[in-house]
């Protein structure tokens, strides 16, 4: 018996982490990364090199031109990445972004036959962004149960959303414990084409401060070192 599962795989921290749960609860991951026009298309580079570290069965990339609308400091370059935390939901937030994601992977695991779709949203250390609060996974997988075939039938695939009430520190310790190599991921808003971290964007800072709250080295390579 198989127990096919999406997982939507950014590159970065949190996903990468995602995918080694999911393995570890035995289901056979295949991975889903999305070309939005972000800025930080190192992040996508990532992706596949944490798919083949990560054991997952397959890795395809789906691209979605979210740039053509913008409104969001990661997809449109007039607007400057913040260096310092902002009051409210950031700048960085992109519309409808997790919405998008998520219904393309919805499509993809009614295609694949997928038992469970899994997304690296947190509610805990985050940026405030809508789209990663339990009140919109909760509507979401309200959503998966009358949107498809699958979810008429009576077998939607769940939506998993295993970090959703983790600090990152947390993350961090259960992905070391899974043997997840962080050396392979891309947080960075602002990363340069080698990967290489700003240290100034709201994520270098999410993730700098989770690896020293975990008590663990941070192996993010800046690229003013």
């Amino acid at each position: 018996m198989t127990r096919p599962a999406v997982v939507l795989l950014s590159g970065g921290l949190d996903s990468a982490t995602v995918l080694a749960m999911a393995r570890a609860d035995g289901y056979d991951c295949h991975a889903l990364s999305i070309n939005y026009g972000q800025r930080h298309g190192a992040e996508l580079i990532a992706a596949a090199r944490v798919a083949v570290a990560g054991g997952a069965l397959s890795q395809r990339t789906v691209s979605v031109n979210l740039d053509a609308i913008g409104g969001s400091a990661l997809t449109d370059s007039s607007i400057a990445v913040p260096s310092a935390p902002s009051a409210g939901i950031p700048i960085t937030y992109v519309p409808a972004r997790n919405t998008v994601f998520l219904a393309i992977a919805l499509g993809y695991a009614e295609v694949l036959a997928a038992q469970a779709i899994f997304v690296g949203v947190n509610a805990v250390d985050y940026s405030g962004y809508p789209d990663c609060r339990p009140a919109y996974i909760d509507a979401f997988r309200a959503l998966a149960a009358v949107a498809t075939r699958a979810g008429v039938e009576g077998h939607a695939p769940r939506i998993e959303a295993p970090l959703l009430h983790l600090s990152k520190a947390d993350i961090i310790r259960r992905g070391l414990e899974l043997d997840v190599d962080y050396g392979l991921t891309v947080s960075c808003y602002n990363a340069d084409p080698l990967g290489r971290a700003c240290g100034q964007c709201d994520a270098c800072h999410l993730r700098a401060q989770g690896f020293s709250a975990a008590g663990v080295p941070d192996p993010t390579v800046y690229f003013f070192a």
